[in-house]
């Protein structure tokens, strides 16, 4: 196989926007796996597409690493060809951290052969990365945020990438379309927010962005507090109209979501109009307060909820022995290192985030002894014997 044919066969052919059109054709959400510190590796991330995930993103890569060790681009960014047999291309954001328009412009350029767009993180609230102005610290820096998404679309052009926005000249259909996306949190005050997302956005007919993922909670809010529902609900009325919008945070199954929207069975039993205002909160006859309806929210972004139920956009509230085996195999052919495999491993089996706290696969003394295993033989093992004993079945299923 000549090299010029090798290296069209590594560059991923779909648009993101493409999908979120065509999920919207489908009268649903985009469904998206976030980037999580370890654990979006390949396997993982085929196994969640496998059961219906649309868009993947990387763990977050720290761009000024990627961009000077080839050890750093092994290890963070691995990806498979559509021709493998994993099924097919995975649609995935290569995610980086960066705090300089030099440094993601040059890590954008490296990845941009072998994923479909790049991320600028600017939610990550863990307190090293905010030391190095990196993450969250961005929220207060919206114009770098600007000046870093136009350098990318800058250099991927350049490079000569699909990524112009202007109604008149861009093509999604083209199979070097990239797209160029931000993730954010809010801030305490929403007017702060606001303005950052209009600096980043630009002019609407041209956008810097692709589309905008929204954490709704601050820098300094832990995960065990609930997503601010009322921002979430300003902002997409505001901004939804104007490029496609993912919110993070809470997606635990796609049954038990704090908010309604046209696309979600079932239909809303009210309507909210493209140029109303954010609807007031209306009480219900035991006085706890409605859902919100979302009409502008485009697409779903889960990262717990989804480690511990691969299956949860196929519809599933808890992780089915299915997804187990699609994760056992896709490891065969994209390993792991035993304590990640095995971490993963328990965490499908375990209670997950469903409504139903006793669905777990495998008891709280099963997942201890699975952590103690010390090779994969051990593990394979210890899976078919219970599964066999569980429901019958011969133990992991292998594909061919």
């Amino acid at each position: 196989m000549d090299s010029e044919h090798e290296d069209e066969l590594l560059h991923p052919k779909i648009h993101p926007l493409k999908l979120f059109d065509a999920a919207k054709s489908q009268q649903r959400f985009l469904y998206a796996c976030a980037p999580m510190v370890r654990y979006s590796k390949l396997a993982f991330r085929q196994t969640v597409h496998h059961f219906g995930t649309d868009l993947c993103w990387t763990p977050m890569i720290l761009a000024k690493e990627f961009n000077r060790s080839h050890f750093a681009r092994d290890s963070d960014l691995t990806m498979s060809t559509p021709t493998s047999t994993s099924g097919g291309e995975v649609p995935t954001i290569a995610q980086f951290g960066a705090n300089s328009p030099v440094e993601l412009s040059r890590a954008a350029s490296l990845a941009a052969p072998f994923v479909n767009g790049v991320d600028l993180n600017c939610g990550c609230p863990q307190s090293w990365a905010c030391a190095e102005k990196l993450g969250a610290a961005l929220m207060e820096q919206r114009e770098l945020v600007r000046d870093m998404v136009l350098a990318t679309r800058s250099r991927l052009a350049g490079d000569g990438w699909a990524v112009n926005l202007s109604s008149s000249e861009f093509d999604i259909d083209s199979p070097k379309g990239r797209s160029v996306s931000v993730k954010i949190r809010v801030h305490k005050d929403l007017r702060k927010t606001m303005d950052f997302i209009t600096t980043v956005i630009g002019d609407e007919h041209n956008r810097n962005i692709d589309w905008l993922t929204i954490h709704p909670r601050t820098r300094n809010t832990p995960s065990s507090v609930p997503i601010n529902l009322e921002a979430l609900e300003i902002l997409t009325s505001t901004f939804g109209t104007k490029l496609p919008i993912l919110v993070s945070g809470d997606v635990f199954t796609l049954s038990t979501l704090p908010y309604t929207s046209h696309l979600l069975a079932p239909q809303p039993t009210f309507t909210t109009s493209d140029d109303a205002s954010p609807p007031v909160a209306e009480k219900g006859a035991n006085g706890v307060p409605k859902k919100p309806h979302l009409p502008h929210l485009s697409g779903l972004m889960s990262a717990r909820a989804l480690l511990a139920n691969p299956a949860l956009f196929a519809g599933y509230d808890s992780c089915p022995w299915e997804a187990v085996d699609v994760f056992m195999n896709n490891v065969a052919r994209a390993p792991l290192p035993l304590k990640l495999g095995v971490h993963h491993l328990t965490e499908m089996c375990g209670p997950g985030f469903g409504p139903d706290r006793n669905a777990a696969l495998l008891t709280k003394k099963e997942r201890i002894r699975l952590t103690e295993m010390s090779n994969w033989i051990d593990v394979i093992d210890y899976l078919d014997e219970i599964r066999s004993q569980r429901d019958g079945k011969d133990g992991i299923v292998r594909f061919a």
